[in-house]
């Protein structure tokens, strides 16, 4: 397995029909939005699914969900004591931080691709580590609608003790949704943090084939199937380390606008992408799942 040895930038573009992609807990879990009226998706939740794309590729993955636990640790703290090699060199005389974290590398995906703190309480380790892959807050190409509605559970959680046959608050609730969007989101490869976590060209491939298929074994009652798809995702590869174009520019050279004549989109047809070449750098389009 080859270290990567050249920077990648990327690009994703995706539609939300009729879906919640990411709730704001700080407001009552209506979707993300920003002051302008734009949707959000926190880079946060782009890498929970990323790492859950992975995890059904059987990649293994230090940050796993609850729902989605397979190996019966019940938090990050008991999965790393439970690796042997690890717990060597987080104490006593062999106490090595740069092995310990190389261990943790080698032994999680998530850990070399993204990054992760290990600072756990009574542990004598205080290590942070940082990943290659950085990834944005998806942005909406046009403000957002969303739409509210008041739902109804047909059977109480608890019983309400003055009365057992009248319902308690807990039966009624909201849900909230982007009646439709399109949303964009970039990230880049950093070549000299590969070197430090171990990351290859074949982990690079892996993370390209989790955002093509970023909402398989997604769905949930926020989400249901179909509501959310990858339409497009932009691979650049450079020639170099440092890369031929900062990342910035690779990233403005995606346009995506209404086309000609219309006020606003329906759909994701209703866009029109334009690619600006950059001397010597040639870009990857694929398609969603």
């Amino acid at each position: 397995m080859t270290i990567l040895d050249r920077k990648i930038d990327f690009a994703v573009v995706l539609t939300v029909r009729n879906a919640n992609p990411n709730g704001d807990p700080l407001n009552g879990n209506r979707p993300r939005q920003n002051y302008d009226g734009y949707g959000e998706i926190s880079d946060v939740c782009i890498k929970r699914k990323i790492r859950n794309r992975l995890q059904d590729m059987g990649e293994p993955i230090l940050v796993q969900s609850d729902e989605r636990r397979n190996d019966g640790f019940r938090s990050i703290k008991d999965r790393v004591d439970s690796n042997e090699e690890l717990q060597q060199y987080s104490k006593g005389k062999k106490k090595d931080s740069l092995i310990y974290a190389k261990i943790a590398c080698e032994s999680w995906m998530d850990v070399r691709s993204f990054g992760q703190v290990f600072a756990f309480s009574g542990s004598e380790v205080s290590i942070g580590v940082r990943g290659p892959v950085s990834i944005h807050t998806a942005v909406s190409l046009d403000p957002i609608d969303i739409s509210s509605m008041q739902i109804t559970k047909s059977v109480n959680s608890t019983t309400n003790t003055k009365d057992p046959d009248k319902k308690t608050s807990d039966t009624m609730g909201m849900k909230h949704r982007v009646d439709f969007g399109v949303y964009v989101f970039y990230g880049s490869i950093n070549t000299q943090l590969a070197e430090k976590t171990g990351f290859t060209f074949e982990d690079a491939e892996k993370i390209r084939e989790a955002l093509i298929t970023l909402f398989e074994n997604d769905a949930s009652s926020a989400r249901p199937d179909g509501s959310m798809e990858v339409n497009k995702v932009f691979w650049w590869q450079h020639n170099t380390k440092m890369g031929q174009y900062s990342s910035a520019k690779v990233h403005k050279s995606l346009e995506i606008n209404l086309k000609e004549g219309l006020n606003e989109a329906k759909s994701f047809d209703d866009y029109k992408i334009t690619l600006h070449q950059l001397d010597g750098l040639e870009v990857q389009e694929y398609d969603g799942l």
